[in-house]
């Protein structure tokens, strides 16, 4: 682009030092470019000019045509207003300001024609429009040669500051003026000849002054396409770059250790899904390229037996598999499952955790290095120094959001060359989503849960129903089931009117009282052993409920649980309460979830209740959640942050152009991947920019 967007926004005819400072500070618009890129969020038709005697205060806003009757002060010394009769022949009405009276009053002229737009409101049975926006109507004829009026984020302060919606626009206009149409095109012209897009200069003038609604719509999709498609091709050339870079074990045999687990030990058919992902993980690791996998699969759909298939090739082919997850309970999950899986076969699967005593420690480093441990399953405790493989050759990662970049790359720099990566993921992820944060990996879907299983029923009771949820509990309880009680707080919140663990255990003692029912408590402030003691007692049914927090939302698969109180379900996202949910519905009996919330409750919430009544299928209830709350909040997402701003798309509403701009920039990349041709000089400028996100998942 031209230098001068790149000039400071104090520069700017209009703005100057003090108003730059407002600017950073309140809409992180540092240069002029910043406040070209500062999009409109609606905008308001003023094709449409209203007669007086047709205006109705409860209208959003009206125009009208006029001239001023009379001018006068009013009010008293310290609270003085102006207020102006205004006439378009059909009826009166009263113009007032509050603020910048003086500076008003010195403009305003009577018998003048001029154009006002504002918000009517009745007082005193009069029409009044307050600080309405009013220009001379020869002037504003002049100016305004759009009749869709661009409406600006602002925040309070900038508005106390007298930099309003229109003040924006009004500088906008200075940029245009400044610029001369002299606007770097950012785009190759091969593209938007083929794909039919408006120059960039016409794209931005359309989308701060629109010259009619067809034009805001292309220049719309000018823009959200330029957008999603920039974050595609940096990840499609960073995953097209990698290829190249990193060779991967080729992982050809498939041997005794698959064939006879897969003819011995698995007692079930795998689901069709199972068998489509397995075939994707043979191939990417028989390809001879590094895979970097994300494997999407909802709660119960059976991930771990595939990835303990995966490291069966692994072993198949003298190689060494691991499997890192974020907790000690699910490091334990895994490992468990796993050698309960494997019984009968000569596998070497060992656990290595936090807890895992000094003198196991020492034997295990040696064993690992000497190649006697074929699997290794365990928490962070994986990364450390002393943790050396002798051949490692499939490095797995389950829940892989809850580690940071850094931690999963110290996992997979154990081995040189990298080996093969899958990353496991029990939280859904909008496929629009996925593609944009996850662009840069190929991702697999398991979308069945193993057959049998009888769908979660999911019920809704407000607290007043308490005695009722009580009495369904003892009848569970006494049918031989056993019952998780999940609450958002360990201790009550001043500032939270919202259900605590502590209150909950006292009032649940008291309706399950012991002999008859016994109870384990689990929390994150608790010590590890005493958890490990509260869970082993649940596990082993000689507790029969679990009061619990969030600690429990992954890693605990006990068949026999087959209730799951939410209490103050309000509080949670849709996200957590799916995983929460899907900690019952293991065993061949019917599983509840029961939402316990308050008598009131907001929009959203009602949303997400009712959706978690209406469907069990994890990825229908994630695209409702990032409808509601937006990319940056998805669960899954937050903890590590989206790695870019998006301006004008939508990742909810554009799932369309994201699939389009992976499209395109995957055509481009396979014809030139490096993006050498002259064609494609702008689009190399922008893999190359420093100012580029990294991929947020980084895999090697």
């Amino acid at each position: 682009m031209s230098d001068l967007l790149t000039k400071d926004i104090k520069y700017l005819n209009g703005v100057g030092p003090k108003r730059a400072e407002l600017f950073n500070n309140e809409l992180n618009i540092f240069t002029i470019k910043d406040l070209l890129y500062h999009f409109p969020y609606k905008y308001i038709d003023r094709s449409q000019i209203h007669k007086i005697n047709t205006i109705k205060a409860d209208m959003p806003y009206v125009q009208l045509k006029g001239e001023i009757l009379n001018i006068e002060m009013a009010g008293g010394k310290t609270k003085k207003r102006l207020v102006a009769e205004f006439t378009d022949g059909t009826g009166v009405v009263e113009l007032v300001w509050f603020q910048g009276i003086k500076w008003i009053n010195d403009r305003l002229k009577i018998n003048k024609k001029y154009i006002v737009f504002g918000k009517p409101s009745v007082f005193n049975n009069r029409i009044n429009i307050a600080h309405p926006e009013i220009e001379e109507e020869e002037k504003n004829e002049v100016k305004i040669k759009s009749s869709l009026q661009a409406l600006y984020p602002t925040t309070e302060k900038l508005k106390a500051n007298f930099i309003n919606s229109k003040v924006i626009s009004k500088l906008l206009t200075n940029v245009f003026l400044m610029l001369n149409d002299e606007i770097e095109e950012t785009l190759p012209e091969y593209l938007l000849k083929k794909l039919n897009l408006l120059s960039i200069t016409e794209s931005l003038k359309n989308i701060h002054f629109p010259a009619d609604n067809n034009s805001l719509k292309k220049a719309q999709y000018r823009l959200k396409f330029e957008e999603l498609f920039d974050i595609q091709l940096d990840l499609l050339y960073k995953k097209f770059a990698r290829q190249k870079k990193f060779s991967g074990f080729k992982f050809e045999v498939i041997d005794d250790y698959f064939n006879n687990f897969y003819k011995q030990n698995l007692q079930f058919e795998l689901t069709d899904a199972q068998k489509r992902v397995i075939k994707e993980i043979r191939k990417d690791m028989g390809s001879g390229k590094q895979m970097n996998r994300l494997l999407q699969g909802d709660v119960g759909s059976g991930k771990t037996l595939v990835a303990l298939m995966s490291m069966l090739i692994a072993l198949d082919n003298g190689y060494q598999a691991c499997l890192m997850a974020p907790t000690e309970i699910l490091a334990n999950q895994h490992y468990n499952t796993i050698l309960n899986f494997l019984k009968g076969l000569n596998v070497e699967v060992r656990l290595l955790t936090g807890s895992t005593k000094k003198n196991e420690r020492k034997f295990l480093f040696n064993d690992l290095e000497e190649g006697k441990i074929q699997i290794l399953i365990g928490t962070h405790a994986l990364i450390e120094e002393n943790v050396k493989f002798n051949k490692l050759g499939l490095v797995i990662i389950d829940e892989q959001h809850k580690f940071g970049v850094a931690q999963r790359a110290k996992l997979w720099t154990k081995s040189i060359p990298l080996p093969h990566i899958l990353v496991m993921t029990a939280t859904p992820i909008p496929r629009t989503l996925a593609m944009t944060l996850y662009g840069d990996l190929d991702i697999s879907v398991i979308d069945q849960l193993p057959p049998g299983r009888k769908p979660i029923k999911t019920m809704h009771f407000f607290d007043s129903h308490r005695l009722y949820l009580f009495g369904f509990l003892k009848k569970m309880i006494e049918e031989g089931r056993q019952v998780y009680i999940v609450y958002p707080l360990i201790k009550e919140s001043e500032k939270m009117d919202y259900k605590n663990l502590e209150d909950g255990i006292e009032s649940i003692s008291r309706a399950f009282p012991p002999p008859k029912y016994a109870i384990s408590v689990v929390h994150g402030q608790m010590k590890n052993e005493d958890k490990e003691i509260s869970m082993k007692y649940f596990i082993e049914g000689k507790t029969q409920i679990m009061v619990a927090t969030t600690v429990i939302e992954v890693g605990v698969d006990i068949p026999n649980a087959s209730v799951m109180v939410i209490e103050s379900a309000e509080r949670f996202g849709l996200s957590q309460l799916h995983q929460l949910r899907g900690r019952v519905g293991r065993g061949s009996e019917q599983s509840y979830c029961i939402l316990m919330t308050s008598d009131k409750l907001t929009s959203d919430a009602r949303i997400r209740i009712d959706t978690m009544i209406k469907t069990n299928d994890g990825f229908e209830i994630a695209e409702t959640d990032l409808q509601l709350r937006g990319p940056g909040d998805i669960e899954g997402t937050q903890q590590s942050g989206i790695p870019f701003d998006l301006k004008i798309a939508n990742l909810a509403k554009d799932g369309h152009i994201v699939q389009f701009s992976r499209d395109i920039a995957n055509e481009i990349l396979s014809n030139d991947p490096k993006l050498h041709h002259p064609d494609n000089a702008l689009l190399l400028k922008k893999v190359l920019s420093d100012k580029k996100a990294l991929s947020w998942s980084f895999i090697s």
